[in-house]
């Protein structure tokens, strides 16, 4: 068989192919409009495995598994990973101001036990998940004594094992309060890097997950799925929500994106705002 000549921009039918081999795998639509974005993420994956052209890159990941480091390579390509603490204000005010002392006092009260189980859904490199603990450590009076966990869960294993690491730069850095980098954070004296405290990292757990998977958990409070189901086709936000709502407790609280799509299919949801719904 000849060597593939390789073109700048992938064809409508290898366009096809990924795109298909994608949405069978994780439920991401990748329209017409993203072959050249495609394409050039594409070339770098070629650059750095050495195959020489797309149809037999193509051949190769579609015959690895979900925790082959290059399968897990190909995905961090073609997904947006903009993520940075304290991301969309309104959602860490409400956390803060509301959602967090009124099950405080719920607990001062005797009304419900002192715990708390959160999901954060497609966390990327952990941002999210340790936005929340800041959040629970900030605004819980004697968090110590609560059992509480955070789970960050994504598909992908590389962008997993750098949210173990608990670290972030300056950028992720640029929307956290001054008192929580004082209280939460050590900043390392010979980079700019910070570090989560033990306050936060105790709360925190990640494990890899497919949304277009049941979860194995024990159901939770409170569940984020933010900025990624805009990616999703309906069948495949239909999918999710399915499943989440199987994690959520009675009257949990889910928190999703603005621009997600998802409002017509959270008719079982009571929608206390454009971003946020009770499970009834």
């Amino acid at each position: 068989m000849p060597a593939e000549t390789l073109q700048e921009t992938i064809t409508p039918e290898q366009l096809s192919r990924y795109a298909r081999l994608i949405y069978d795998r994780t439920g991401i639509a990748i329209s017409p409009q993203k072959r050249t974005l495609l394409s050039n993420r594409l070339r770098r994956r070629l650059r750095e495995t050495g195959i020489a052209g797309y149809d037999a890159y193509f051949q190769h990941v579609s015959k690895l598994r979900d925790t082959d480091p290059e399968w897990d390579a190909f995905l961090q390509e073609i997904t947006t990973h903009e993520t940075y603490l304290f991301r969309d204000e309104a959602h860490w005010k409400w956390l803060r101001e509301t959602y967090l002392p009124e099950i405080s006092e719920a607990a001062r009260r005797n009304e419900r036990q002192r715990t708390l189980r959160v999901l954060s859904a497609a966390c990327s490199t952990g941002d999210e998940p340790f936005t929340i603990a800041s959040c629970i450590a900030g605004c819980v009076p004697n968090a110590s004594q609560w059992k509480i966990e955070v789970l960050g869960t994504d598909i992908g294993v590389g962008a997993l094992e750098e949210a173990k690491t608990a670290t972030f730069n300056e950028r992720s850095m640029k929307l956290v309060p001054d008192d929580y980098r004082r209280r939460f954070f050590t900043k390392s004296p010979s980079a700019n890097v910070w570090s989560a405290k033990p306050a936060l990292t105790s709360m925190v757990r990640f494990r890899q997950h497919n949304l277009m998977n049941a979860l194995a958990e024990r159901p939770f409070d409170l569940v984020f799925v933010k900025n990624v189901l805009i990616y999703f086709d309906k069948p495949s936000k239909q999918t999710v929500i399915g499943h989440i709502g199987k994690l959520l407790v009675p009257n949990g609280k889910l928190v999703v994106g603005a621009a997600e799509g998802v409002s017509d299919l959270l008719g079982d949801y009571q929608r206390l705002q454009p971003w946020l719904y009770q499970k009834q």
